[in-house]
């Protein structure tokens, strides 16, 4: 399964991490768990049945398993344009490769559910469909771009970040963001399209339908040479009657030699992925980020070892993984969530356990990632555990987790002060849902003085606060409305700051962010 100790807390095998993110974007998407390793094996069948070399087979394996990995990107298409949460995956996914008439229907019954009353249908349509059309191509940009940066972050070579280019690329040179057509998509690529939709279209029917589809699609979205191997081997690649798990036979199946990752290069990939988990809902852009600085400060307070302030670092830097798996509309909502929405609210935390318990090393960082809700006095979700069951790493993170939480804004409540949080976890604590030695630590953790930080990028004071409203939601309107300045100054700052930070899209520049620091609590005051 992989040719490191799984005790070894700073060496593991990049397949193992990025295919617990695979999981992640599974729920992101709303697809069945495993969705994603299934694709990367059918990839890797294809690869074998076309004798690809083993540089592009390698680049398949990675850019089938992060295939959605930008899905999470915040763009200028609200989720309200679609009908429901599910409404992507279930009405334009089946035909995202289909012709050009096929996605446009999959996009307005996406946009205008057929579920709904006709009067709803047609309003829907009429509201959202302009915009969607108006704004689709910066979507398709975003998410590469998003996919692209997370990509470096997680260890993997240019040689597959650059794939991300032509994720939305078709072989008859009508996709997007270029327009590139037939060979001038990477050959990866061209294997990685036809391995998603045929996992997907194995969802809705059997190896004969899904054999039809790809043959269907050949020479306009796929590439007919790969296209017609897959329909000759079909049965065989679908349905080749292996055993084991099928993690196990994921992992198993990357090329070798396999890739590692080791010390600082974990961190930095557990940070994407925490990232990753941010990036949808703007009033969470640097949570996770935050809460790991938290901890590791707090944890060299409370005296913790080497490898418990290094495991409750990492636990930090994942512990809200499962938030991607609660509709949008429940975490975007401005007034009391109903019973259901809380039970689905209770559930990420479970989750987050899941994605991690595959791997050997993060399923290390389950006992403190799965408990941040868990409180002393059995009040917490999604166990109830009580004080005797919670290891010090799970009570540290649950106390900088609540803190950094309180000083966030929600669509339900705006953010407290610093103080205010600050009262608020020594209340809790004195009524017995937080240990009082890690709030301690959490709240001397969070003193407000701090020494001055080195700009990114070359970024002025300046294009840091609109980089920082930015990636709170805003546009560039009202970038200029908060800082009581001009529409045009606003924009010139944002593209100076764009161009400084070698991105284009805002959610690029969230992610840029993100990665150095810029959202955290501590530069926000």
């Amino acid at each position: 399964m992989s040719d490191n100790e799984p005790s070894d807390p700073d060496r593991v095998r990049t397949a193992e991490v990025i295919a617990s993110l695979s999981l992640a974007t599974d729920m992101a998407m709303g697809l069945p768990l495993e969705h994603g390793l299934q694709s990367t094996l059918i990839a890797m069948r294809l690869c074998d049945r076309l004798d690809v070399d083993s540089e592009t087979a390698s680049q398949t394996y990675f850019l089938s398993l992060l295939f959605y990995v930008g899905c999470n990107a915040p763009v200028d298409v609200g989720w309200e344009v679609f009908g429901d949460d599910s409404a992507l995956t279930t009405y334009a996914t089946p035909f995202r490769f289909g012709t050009r008439t096929e996605m446009a229907m999959g996009m307005m019954r996406a946009v205008a559910p057929p579920t709904s009353p006709a009067h709803v249908r047609v309003w829907r349509a009429a509201r959202h469909l302009p915009v969607l059309a108006l704004r689709f191509g910066g979507v398709v940009s975003a998410t590469c771009e998003v996919a692209r940066m997370l990509t470096d972050e997680l260890g993997l070579s240019t040689d597959v970040s650059r794939l991300f280019a032509y994720e939305s690329e078709r072989w008859d040179g009508k996709g997007m963001p270029d327009g590139v057509a037939e060979e001038a998509i990477p050959l990866a690529v061209r294997i990685a399209h036809v391995a998603s939709d045929a996992a997907f279209q194995r969802m809705l029917g059997d190896s004969r339908f899904v054999t039809d589809v790809i043959a269907n699609r050949a020479g306009g979205a796929f590439d007919p040479t790969v296209a017609a191997v897959f329909a000759r081997h079909g049965e065989e690649i679908l349905n080749p009657g292996a055993e084991g798990s099928l993690w196990d036979r994921t992992l198993a199946s990357e090329p070798k030699p396999w890739q590692m990752l080791e010390g600082d290069d974990i961190d930095r990939a557990l940070a994407a992925m925490g990232h990753f988990s941010d990036m949808g809902i703007p009033e969470l852009i640097g949570h996770s980020a935050g809460v790991s600085k938290l901890c590791s400060k707090a944890a060299e307070l409370l005296s913790f070892d080497p490898a418990d302030t290094a495991m409750t670092r990492r636990a930090a830097s994942v512990h809200d993984l499962g938030r991607v798996a609660v509709p949008m509309r429940i975490w975007q909502k401005p007034g009391p969530l109903s019973m259901d929405d809380w039970e689905q609210v209770r559930l990420h935390a479970y989750h987050g356990e899941r994605v991690l318990t595959h791997s050997p090393l993060l399923a290390t960082l389950v006992p403190a990632a799965g408990s941040h809700h868990e409180r002393l006095d059995g009040s917490g979700y999604h166990r109830g555990a009580v004080a005797s069951s919670l290891h010090p790493t799970a009570r540290l993170l649950a106390a900088a987790d609540a803190y950094h939480a309180m000083t966030e804004p929600r669509p339900h409540r705006a953010a407290m002060s610093p103080g205010e949080a600050a009262e608020a976890l020594r209340g809790a604590a004195r009524d017995g849902h937080f240990a009082a030695d890690a709030v301690t630590a959490v709240l001397e953790s969070s003193g407000h003085s701090f020494a001055p930080v080195e700009s990114p990028a070359g970024l002025t004071d300046r294009e840091i606060q609109v980089v920082r409203l930015l990636a709170s939601g805003l546009q560039t309107k009202q970038v200029a409305q908060a800082l009581e300045i001009s529409p045009k100054t606003a924009d010139f700052h944002i593209q100076n700051s764009y161009r400084k930070m070698g991105v284009s899209t805002r959610a690029g520049a969230t992610l840029f962010a993100m990665q150095h620091g810029l959202t955290t609590w501590e530069n926000s005051w």
